[in-house]
């Protein structure tokens, strides 16, 4: 076989390679309608006791690959004004000027960057976060709860994670009475593949 022929076989073979790959990956929606998708947030009040909330309105998607992990991408919007930490008078004053001042930052966003599978469907998700106007890279640690198809004829798969952000890195003095300003966030998202 001449030196051409192979070259070509061989670039035919990396094709063919990268083309079964990216049939593994696959689009998903949030699926934020059925409520099957949460952000939810811990915060100490005074060290005392505990504040757990959520934020209701936000949307978001997933790129993920069963076969190349590592090529799986994740983005998230978060609707600030719906903080709900059920109390009314408290998530007026979260969503004022002393903390997230939503009139002025409605949305936080997250953008991965990378995604590292670990053992027993673990992985470390890393991205930027924006809040209150400020990026900073965090990582999320990730575990996948599952994937198949659903009873009414779509696919899913399904995420849990959990991460803890200082509101002083985002221009927030404190948080919700937390004299640390330390936020656990947890999530769990199910997704629906985009046909």
């Amino acid at each position: 076989m001449t030196l051409r022929k192979t070259l070509l076989a061989s670039t035919f073979g990396l094709l063919a390679g990268l083309s079964s790959l990216t049939a593994n990956a696959a689009d998903y929606k949030l699926d934020v309608k059925g409520t099957h998708a949460f952000i939810q947030f811990k915060v100490s009040h005074l060290g005392y006791s505990w504040i757990i909330g959520g934020f209701n309105k936000f949307d978001g998607k997933l790129s993920y690959d069963n076969a190349s992990e590592s090529m799986s991408k994740v983005t998230i919007e978060i609707d600030t004004k719906s903080i709900d930490s059920n109390h009314a008078r408290r998530d007026k004053h979260i969503r004022g000027k002393d903390f997230l001042n939503v009139a002025k930052f409605p949305k936080a966003t997250f953008v991965s960057t990378s995604y590292k599978p670990a053992m027993d469907n673990k992985a470390v998700l890393t991205g930027d976060f924006t809040l209150h106007g400020v990026t900073k890279s965090i990582d999320i640690a990730v575990t996948k709860l599952g994937e198949g198809s659903d009873p009414w004829g779509g696919e899913r798969v399904g995420f849990e994670g959990t991460t803890s952000i200082l509101m002083n890195d985002y221009g927030i003095a404190k948080f919700a009475g937390s004299a640390s300003g330390k936020i656990e966030l947890f999530f769990t998202f199910e997704g629906i593949k985009v046909k």
